[in-house]
Protein backbone atom coordinates (compact mmCIF):
# COMPACT_ATOMS: atom_id res chain seq x y z
CA UNK A 1 0.00 0.00 0.00
CA UNK A 2 1.25 3.51 -0.74
CA UNK A 3 2.39 5.52 2.25
CA UNK A 4 0.15 8.25 3.59
CA UNK A 5 1.32 11.84 2.95
CA UNK A 6 2.43 12.25 6.56
CA UNK A 7 4.36 8.97 6.50
CA UNK A 8 5.97 9.89 3.20
CA UNK A 9 7.06 13.24 4.63
CA UNK A 10 8.54 11.54 7.70
CA UNK A 11 10.45 9.07 5.54
CA UNK A 12 11.75 11.84 3.30
CA UNK A 13 12.84 13.82 6.34
CA UNK A 14 14.72 10.81 7.69
CA UNK A 15 16.34 10.20 4.30
CA UNK A 16 17.56 13.80 4.15
CA UNK A 17 18.84 13.72 7.71
CA UNK A 18 20.71 10.50 6.99
CA UNK A 19 22.39 12.15 4.02
CA UNK A 20 23.34 15.19 6.08
CA UNK A 21 24.83 12.88 8.69
CA UNK A 22 26.87 10.81 6.23
CA UNK A 23 27.80 13.50 3.70
CA UNK A 24 28.02 16.58 5.90
CA UNK A 25 26.35 19.93 5.11
CA UNK A 26 24.48 20.05 1.78
CA UNK A 27 22.66 22.64 -0.30
CA UNK A 28 18.99 22.26 -1.18
CA UNK A 29 20.02 21.45 -4.75
CA UNK A 30 22.35 18.70 -3.54
CA UNK A 31 19.56 17.27 -1.38
CA UNK A 32 17.31 17.30 -4.44
CA UNK A 33 19.89 15.38 -6.48
CA UNK A 34 20.65 12.84 -3.75
CA UNK A 35 17.07 12.19 -2.66
CA UNK A 36 15.42 12.34 -6.09
CA UNK A 37 12.69 14.58 -4.66
CA UNK A 38 11.23 17.55 -6.47
CA UNK A 39 12.44 21.07 -5.72
CA UNK A 40 9.19 22.03 -3.92
CA UNK A 41 9.36 18.84 -1.83
CA UNK A 42 12.93 19.62 -0.80
CA UNK A 43 11.98 23.21 0.05
CA UNK A 44 9.14 21.95 2.27
CA UNK A 45 11.45 19.38 3.84
CA UNK A 46 14.11 21.97 4.65
CA UNK A 47 11.53 24.29 6.19
CA UNK A 48 10.07 21.48 8.34
CA UNK A 49 13.47 20.38 9.63
CA UNK A 50 14.47 23.95 10.42
CA UNK A 51 11.22 24.63 12.26
CA UNK A 52 11.72 21.61 14.52
CA UNK A 53 15.33 22.56 15.26
CA UNK A 54 17.02 19.61 13.55
CA UNK A 55 18.90 21.50 10.82
CA UNK A 56 20.19 25.02 10.32
CA UNK A 57 22.18 27.08 7.82
CA UNK A 58 25.87 26.48 8.49
CA UNK A 59 27.45 28.38 5.59
CA UNK A 60 27.44 28.80 1.83
CA UNK A 61 28.73 26.57 -0.95
CA UNK A 62 31.53 27.97 -3.12
CA UNK A 63 33.22 31.32 -2.97
CA UNK A 64 31.50 32.49 -6.16
CA UNK A 65 27.97 31.54 -5.18
CA UNK A 66 25.61 33.64 -3.11
CA UNK A 67 21.95 33.61 -2.23
CA UNK A 68 19.38 31.04 -1.11
CA UNK A 69 20.52 28.31 -3.51
CA UNK A 70 24.04 28.37 -2.06
CA UNK A 71 23.02 27.90 1.59
CA UNK A 72 24.53 24.87 3.25
CA UNK A 73 22.28 23.03 5.68
CA UNK A 74 23.65 20.90 8.48
CA UNK A 75 22.29 18.92 11.42
CA UNK A 76 22.11 20.83 14.72
CA UNK A 77 24.61 18.74 16.67
CA UNK A 78 23.58 20.32 19.99
CA UNK A 79 19.97 19.16 19.51
CA UNK A 80 20.76 16.31 21.91
CA UNK A 81 23.71 15.28 24.07
CA UNK A 82 24.70 11.68 24.67
CA UNK A 83 26.91 9.70 27.03
CA UNK A 84 28.65 6.35 26.70
CA UNK A 85 29.80 4.40 29.77
CA UNK A 86 32.30 1.56 29.92
CA UNK A 87 31.65 -0.13 33.27
CA UNK A 88 34.44 -2.31 34.63
CA UNK A 89 34.46 -4.40 37.80
CA UNK A 90 35.78 -1.51 39.88
CA UNK A 91 35.84 1.53 37.58
CA UNK A 92 33.79 3.59 35.12
CA UNK A 93 34.79 5.55 32.03
CA UNK A 94 32.42 8.04 30.41
CA UNK A 95 32.42 9.93 27.12
CA UNK A 96 29.98 12.79 26.43
CA UNK A 97 29.20 13.71 22.82
CA UNK A 98 26.80 15.73 20.72
CA UNK A 99 24.16 14.19 18.45
CA UNK A 100 26.70 13.58 15.68
CA UNK A 101 29.23 11.88 17.96
CA UNK A 102 31.76 14.70 18.42
CA UNK A 103 33.46 14.16 21.79
CA UNK A 104 32.81 17.01 24.25
CA UNK A 105 34.21 15.54 27.46
CA UNK A 106 35.81 12.37 28.82
CA UNK A 107 36.38 11.14 32.36
CA UNK A 108 37.18 7.97 34.28
CA UNK A 109 37.48 7.06 37.92
CA UNK A 110 37.77 4.03 40.21
CA UNK A 111 34.43 2.96 41.60
CA UNK A 112 34.11 0.28 44.23
CA UNK A 113 33.15 -0.57 47.76
CA UNK A 114 29.61 -0.60 49.12
CA UNK A 115 26.79 -0.44 46.59
CA UNK A 116 25.33 2.93 47.59
CA UNK A 117 28.58 4.93 47.59
CA UNK A 118 29.77 3.20 44.41
CA UNK A 119 26.59 4.15 42.54
CA UNK A 120 26.85 7.71 43.83
CA UNK A 121 30.45 8.03 42.66
CA UNK A 122 29.56 6.70 39.20
CA UNK A 123 26.54 8.99 38.75
CA UNK A 124 28.52 11.99 39.98
CA UNK A 125 31.24 11.20 37.44
CA UNK A 126 28.68 11.26 34.63
CA UNK A 127 27.12 14.49 35.91
CA UNK A 128 30.51 16.17 36.04
CA UNK A 129 31.48 15.00 32.55
CA UNK A 130 28.17 16.27 31.15
CA UNK A 131 28.71 19.62 32.82
CA UNK A 132 32.29 19.84 31.53
CA UNK A 133 31.00 19.08 28.03
CA UNK A 134 28.44 21.87 28.16
CA UNK A 135 25.44 19.51 28.20
CA UNK A 136 22.57 20.83 30.31
CA UNK A 137 20.90 17.45 30.06
CA UNK A 138 21.66 14.08 28.51
CA UNK A 139 19.16 12.65 26.04
CA UNK A 140 20.42 9.04 25.94
CA UNK A 141 23.10 7.10 27.83
CA UNK A 142 24.61 3.87 26.49
CA UNK A 143 26.11 1.57 29.13
CA UNK A 144 28.46 -1.31 28.41
CA UNK A 145 28.95 -3.78 31.27
CA UNK A 146 30.08 -7.36 31.80
CA UNK A 147 27.37 -9.94 32.41
CA UNK A 148 24.18 -11.17 30.80
CA UNK A 149 21.44 -8.83 29.62
CA UNK A 150 17.87 -10.09 29.95
CA UNK A 151 16.48 -9.78 26.39
CA UNK A 152 12.95 -9.27 27.73
CA UNK A 153 13.70 -6.41 30.14
CA UNK A 154 17.07 -5.06 29.02
CA UNK A 155 18.37 -5.38 32.60
CA UNK A 156 21.56 -6.99 33.84
CA UNK A 157 21.01 -10.49 35.22
CA UNK A 158 21.42 -10.81 38.98
CA UNK A 159 24.61 -12.87 39.32
CA UNK A 160 26.95 -13.27 42.26
CA UNK A 161 30.05 -12.81 40.06
CA UNK A 162 29.39 -9.09 39.45
CA UNK A 163 29.28 -6.17 41.92
CA UNK A 164 25.76 -5.24 43.04
CA UNK A 165 26.32 -1.60 42.04
CA UNK A 166 26.43 -2.63 38.36
CA UNK A 167 22.73 -3.53 38.49
CA UNK A 168 21.80 -0.41 40.47
CA UNK A 169 23.63 2.05 38.21
CA UNK A 170 21.24 2.19 35.19
CA UNK A 171 18.23 2.98 37.37
CA UNK A 172 20.15 5.62 39.30
CA UNK A 173 21.29 7.29 36.08
CA UNK A 174 17.75 7.40 34.74
CA UNK A 175 16.29 8.71 37.98
CA UNK A 176 18.90 11.39 38.59
CA UNK A 177 19.60 12.57 35.05
CA UNK A 178 16.24 11.94 33.42
CA UNK A 179 17.94 10.35 30.43
CA UNK A 180 17.04 7.25 28.49
CA UNK A 181 19.47 4.50 29.58
CA UNK A 182 20.39 1.54 27.37
CA UNK A 183 22.40 -1.34 28.87
CA UNK A 184 24.27 -3.90 26.77
CA UNK A 185 26.90 -6.57 27.32
CA UNK A 186 30.39 -5.17 26.75
CA UNK A 187 31.36 -7.81 24.19
CA UNK A 188 28.22 -7.18 22.16
CA UNK A 189 28.98 -3.47 22.10
CA UNK A 190 32.56 -4.11 21.04
CA UNK A 191 31.23 -6.22 18.17
CA UNK A 192 28.85 -3.46 17.15
CA UNK A 193 31.75 -1.00 17.03
CA UNK A 194 34.01 -3.38 15.11
CA UNK A 195 31.25 -3.94 12.55
CA UNK A 196 30.55 -0.22 12.10
CA UNK A 197 34.06 1.22 12.28
CA UNK A 198 36.59 -1.54 12.86
CA UNK A 199 37.96 -4.92 11.85
CA UNK A 200 34.58 -6.32 10.69
CA UNK A 201 33.45 -3.28 8.69
CA UNK A 202 33.14 -5.44 5.54
CA UNK A 203 31.35 -8.36 7.24
CA UNK A 204 27.69 -8.91 8.05
CA UNK A 205 28.45 -12.29 9.67
CA UNK A 206 31.29 -12.70 12.17
CA UNK A 207 32.18 -13.61 15.75
CA UNK A 208 34.07 -11.35 18.15
CA UNK A 209 36.07 -13.40 20.62
CA UNK A 210 36.77 -11.38 23.78
CA UNK A 211 40.04 -12.24 25.53
CA UNK A 212 40.56 -10.42 28.80
CA UNK A 213 40.15 -11.10 32.50
CA UNK A 214 37.36 -13.37 31.33
CA UNK A 215 36.49 -14.72 27.89
CA UNK A 216 33.30 -14.24 25.92
CA UNK A 217 31.99 -13.92 22.40
CA UNK A 218 29.54 -11.82 20.44
CA UNK A 219 27.73 -13.37 17.49
CA UNK A 220 26.60 -11.30 14.50
CA UNK A 221 24.68 -13.22 11.81
CA UNK A 222 23.37 -11.56 8.65
CA UNK A 223 24.00 -8.15 10.17
CA UNK A 224 22.05 -8.81 13.38
CA UNK A 225 23.46 -9.32 16.86
CA UNK A 226 22.19 -12.62 18.30
CA UNK A 227 21.48 -12.74 22.05
CA UNK A 228 19.74 -16.09 22.51
CA UNK A 229 16.69 -17.05 24.56
CA UNK A 230 18.15 -15.84 27.86
CA UNK A 231 20.76 -13.38 26.58
CA UNK A 232 23.53 -15.95 26.88
CA UNK A 233 24.71 -16.33 23.30
CA UNK A 234 28.49 -16.20 23.32
CA UNK A 235 29.09 -17.34 26.91
CA UNK A 236 32.04 -19.30 25.59
CA UNK A 237 33.80 -19.35 28.94
CA UNK A 238 31.47 -22.24 29.88
CA UNK A 239 32.39 -24.25 26.77
CA UNK A 240 33.78 -27.68 27.83
CA UNK A 241 37.18 -28.09 26.18
CA UNK A 242 40.15 -30.47 26.49
CA UNK A 243 43.16 -29.42 28.47
CA UNK A 244 41.51 -27.92 31.54
CA UNK A 245 41.34 -31.01 33.75
CA UNK A 246 37.67 -30.59 34.56
CA UNK A 247 34.28 -29.36 33.47
CA UNK A 248 32.46 -26.09 34.08
CA UNK A 249 29.39 -25.94 36.27
CA UNK A 250 26.16 -23.95 36.28
CA UNK A 251 27.68 -21.59 38.85
CA UNK A 252 31.23 -21.22 37.53
CA UNK A 253 33.15 -21.47 34.26
CA UNK A 254 36.32 -22.94 35.79
CA UNK A 255 37.08 -26.06 33.78
CA UNK A 256 35.65 -24.54 30.61
CA UNK A 257 37.35 -22.48 27.89
CA UNK A 258 37.73 -19.75 30.52
CA UNK A 259 40.34 -21.85 32.33
CA UNK A 260 42.28 -22.24 29.09
CA UNK A 261 42.33 -18.67 27.78
CA UNK A 262 41.45 -16.18 30.55
CA UNK A 263 44.02 -13.65 31.74
CA UNK A 264 45.04 -15.70 34.79
CA UNK A 265 45.62 -18.79 32.64
CA UNK A 266 47.74 -16.86 30.15
CA UNK A 267 49.79 -15.26 32.93
CA UNK A 268 50.51 -18.79 34.16
CA UNK A 269 51.54 -19.76 30.63
CA UNK A 270 53.82 -16.72 30.54
CA UNK A 271 55.43 -17.86 33.79
CA UNK A 272 56.08 -21.30 32.29
CA UNK A 273 57.89 -19.62 29.39
CA UNK A 274 59.90 -17.38 31.68
CA UNK A 275 58.25 -14.20 30.42
CA UNK A 276 56.17 -13.14 33.42
CA UNK A 277 57.53 -10.34 35.60
CA UNK A 278 55.93 -8.80 38.71
CA UNK A 279 52.91 -6.59 38.03
CA UNK A 280 52.64 -7.74 34.39
CA UNK A 281 49.13 -8.39 33.13
CA UNK A 282 48.36 -11.12 30.60
CA UNK A 283 48.12 -8.42 27.92
CA UNK A 284 51.55 -7.11 28.96
CA UNK A 285 53.06 -10.58 28.60
CA UNK A 286 51.50 -11.11 25.17
CA UNK A 287 52.54 -7.63 24.00
CA UNK A 288 56.10 -8.25 25.16
CA UNK A 289 56.13 -11.59 23.35
CA UNK A 290 55.03 -9.95 20.11
CA UNK A 291 57.64 -7.19 20.39
CA UNK A 292 60.42 -9.62 21.36
CA UNK A 293 59.47 -12.25 18.79
CA UNK A 294 58.79 -14.94 21.40
CA UNK A 295 57.28 -17.34 18.89
CA UNK A 296 57.05 -20.36 21.18
CA UNK A 297 54.87 -18.50 23.69
CA UNK A 298 52.64 -17.00 20.98
CA UNK A 299 52.25 -20.47 19.45
CA UNK A 300 51.12 -21.80 22.83
CA UNK A 301 48.62 -18.95 23.26
CA UNK A 302 47.29 -19.53 19.74
CA UNK A 303 46.86 -23.26 20.50
CA UNK A 304 44.56 -22.33 23.38
CA UNK A 305 42.63 -19.55 21.68
CA UNK A 306 42.08 -21.69 18.58
CA UNK A 307 40.19 -24.30 20.60
CA UNK A 308 37.40 -21.82 21.35
CA UNK A 309 37.56 -20.08 17.98
CA UNK A 310 37.34 -23.36 16.09
CA UNK A 311 34.32 -24.40 18.15
CA UNK A 312 32.51 -21.19 17.18
CA UNK A 313 33.53 -21.71 13.57
CA UNK A 314 32.24 -25.29 13.52
CA UNK A 315 28.84 -24.30 14.95
CA UNK A 316 28.23 -20.95 13.25
CA UNK A 317 30.50 -20.88 10.16
CA UNK A 318 30.97 -17.10 10.54
CA UNK A 319 33.85 -16.86 8.08
CA UNK A 320 35.54 -14.29 10.31
CA UNK A 321 36.60 -14.17 13.96
CA UNK A 322 37.81 -10.89 15.48
CA UNK A 323 40.09 -11.12 18.51
CA UNK A 324 39.14 -8.38 20.96
CA UNK A 325 39.67 -7.62 24.62
CA UNK A 326 42.99 -6.69 26.20
CA UNK A 327 44.77 -9.88 25.15
CA UNK A 328 43.33 -9.93 21.64
CA UNK A 329 44.48 -6.36 21.06
CA UNK A 330 47.93 -7.06 22.51
CA UNK A 331 48.40 -10.11 20.28
CA UNK A 332 47.48 -8.19 17.15
CA UNK A 333 48.15 -9.71 13.74
CA UNK A 334 50.88 -11.98 15.12
CA UNK A 335 48.35 -13.86 17.26
CA UNK A 336 45.49 -13.62 14.76
CA UNK A 337 47.56 -15.18 11.97
CA UNK A 338 48.58 -18.07 14.20
CA UNK A 339 44.97 -18.73 15.21
CA UNK A 340 43.93 -18.65 11.53
CA UNK A 341 46.47 -21.37 10.75
CA UNK A 342 45.25 -23.59 13.58
CA UNK A 343 41.58 -23.28 12.66
CA UNK A 344 42.47 -24.17 9.07
CA UNK A 345 44.14 -27.35 10.35
CA UNK A 346 41.13 -28.28 12.52
CA UNK A 347 38.17 -27.33 10.34
CA UNK A 348 37.17 -27.52 6.66
CA UNK A 349 35.29 -24.22 7.11
CA UNK A 350 37.44 -21.33 5.95
CA UNK A 351 37.71 -18.82 8.78
CA UNK A 352 39.77 -15.64 8.74
CA UNK A 353 40.95 -14.36 12.12
CA UNK A 354 41.54 -10.62 12.53
CA UNK A 355 42.80 -8.47 15.38
CA UNK A 356 40.60 -5.72 16.78
CA UNK A 357 41.06 -2.41 14.97
CA UNK A 358 39.63 -0.21 17.75
CA UNK A 359 41.96 -0.85 20.66
CA UNK A 360 40.67 -0.09 24.13
CA UNK A 361 37.89 2.15 22.86
CA UNK A 362 35.70 -0.59 21.38
CA UNK A 363 33.21 -0.85 24.27
CA UNK A 364 32.82 2.93 24.66
CA UNK A 365 32.51 3.28 20.89
CA UNK A 366 29.80 0.62 20.80
CA UNK A 367 27.93 2.23 23.69
CA UNK A 368 28.07 5.58 21.90
CA UNK A 369 26.75 4.05 18.68
CA UNK A 370 23.87 2.47 20.61
CA UNK A 371 23.01 5.78 22.28
CA UNK A 372 23.35 7.78 19.06
CA UNK A 373 21.25 5.37 17.00
CA UNK A 374 18.50 5.37 19.64
CA UNK A 375 18.48 9.17 19.94
CA UNK A 376 18.43 9.66 16.19
CA UNK A 377 15.63 7.13 15.77
CA UNK A 378 13.55 9.16 18.21
CA UNK A 379 14.44 12.60 16.86
CA UNK A 380 14.76 11.85 13.15
CA UNK A 381 11.63 9.70 12.80
CA UNK A 382 11.09 6.40 10.98
CA UNK A 383 13.81 4.93 8.79
CA UNK A 384 13.11 4.76 5.03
Amino acid sequence: MPASPSTARALNDRLALGLLQSEGPLTANQLKQLTGLSRPSVADLVERLQDCGLITVVGEAGAQRRGPNARLYGIVAARAHLAALDVRTDSVSVVVTDLLGAVLAEASAPVGGDTGPAVERAVTLVERAARDGGAQRLHTIGVGAPGLIDPATGDLHDTTSLPAWHRRLPGALQERLGARVLVENETNLAARAEQRDGAAHDRDTFVLLWLGEGVGAAVVLDGALRRGASGGTGEIGFLPVPGTGGLPSATGCEGGFHSLACAAALRGLGAEHGLLKPDMSAADVVRHAVEAGEGAFLDAVADRVAVGAAAMAAILDPGCVVLGGEVGRAGGAALADRVTERIAAMSPLRTEVRASALGGSAVSRGALLAARDAAQDELFGPRP
